[in-house]
């Protein structure tokens, strides 16, 4: 593949400045710019490992990581090329998709990244054991723009609860804040999905410990009969300190997508680079894990939302048809 030509196509994806050494030929090196969210979330840890295993397993990528407010700002930044690819949580990506509240999106996927199966989590020591024993405390359902309120809000309702009016509600200016609002009793709770997920890394591995409280079975099944894209997920057991028990609860995939108009040979090539490093990545980050070829084919809500050029790799690889 020519990465020159590739690269002088591209401009959006190029950085004048930046190159990288073949021997004694300069190759123009692609930056692409990767939406993530706010500090002390799930995302940017992702997307900083992402980055670094890219552009660690091909010299001529720059692949350089943005803070934003997440999947509710990592949309319309994408639609309006002003983002090359970013990572957008489960929930909001199929609003978008499906053009519920607001027009459908023409971006695409680049790879699904990780399942999220929601849940909350209190400190060891609070009374609280079940979703209905927090209704009217104070709880933290995560950063304002990112996916973790709106997955909350489909869970909540379909167990017939309003998530403004039956709990008072908590949205952070910074995902990081969430943990120590819990432990100094400001909130009883935080929301929060995903196996990895720092919030609740953070409380499982505080002094007094932490217990998680997920929809039961019964709960589940009554939220996917009114939510049928949400789907069966589980926390194996020891994901977090302290927790000897696997945890079922339900969610979605989060994915990287990309604008609409990414190259067909850029996204391949971004593809075969990121399968490639699989081990590597998985090895890097846990909940990377998840971000595999085969993932990407089974989470996407159609296949035509798959990127052409991320298709035509799959398709050479065998994990697509």
């Amino acid at each position: 593949m020519n990465i020159v030509r590739i690269a002088g196509a591209v401009v959006l994806l190029l950085s004048g400045s930046a190159a990288a050494q073949d021997g004694d030929k300069v190759i123009p090196k692609t930056t692409i710019s990767l939406g993530t969210a706010t500090p002390g979330g799930g995302f940017p840890v992702y997307g900083n490992a992402f980055a670094e295993i890219m552009n660690g397993a091909d010299a001529t990528l720059s692949i350089e990581p943005r803070n934003t407010k997440g999947s509710s700002e990592n949309i319309p930044l994408l639609e309006a090329g002003k983002l090359d690819i970013a990572l957008v949580a489960g929930e909001p990506a199929y609003e978008a998709f499906m053009g519920i509240g607001r027009p459908a999106i023409r971006l695409k996927i680049l790879t699904a990244m990780y399942s999220s199966p929601g849940m909350f989590v209190v400190r060891a020591d609070s009374p609280y054991r079940t979703i209905r024993d927090l209704l009217g405390k104070p709880v933290a359902f995560g950063a304002r723009g990112s996916g973790l309120p709106i997955l909350s809000r489909y869970v909540l309702d379909g167990i017939g609860l309003k998530q403004d009016e039956d709990f008072q509600s908590i949205y952070l200016d910074r995902a990081g804040d969430g943990p120590a609002m819990v432990l100094d009793g400001r909130a009883a709770a935080l929301w929060g999905a995903g196996i990895g997920w720092p919030g609740f890394r953070s409380m499982a591995a505080s002094p007094g410990g932490a217990r998680f409280i997920a929809p039961d079975a019964a709960e589940i099944a009554q939220i996917r009969a009114k939510h049928t894209f949400l789907k069966p997920l589980l926390v194996p057991a020891n994901s977090y300190p302290n927790q000897p028990a696997p945890i079922a609860s339900l969610g979605s995939w989060s994915f990287v997508l990309t604008r609409e108009n990414l190259p067909d040979d850029v996204a391949y090539r971004l593809a075969k680079t990121l399968h490639g490093v699989e081990a590597a990545f998985c090895q890097r980050l846990p909940q990377a894990c998840e971000t595999t070829a085969a993932n990407t084919v089974a989470a996407a809500i159609k296949p035509e939302l798959i990127h052409p050029g991320v298709m035509k790799y799959l398709r050479e690889i065998g994990v697509a048809k």
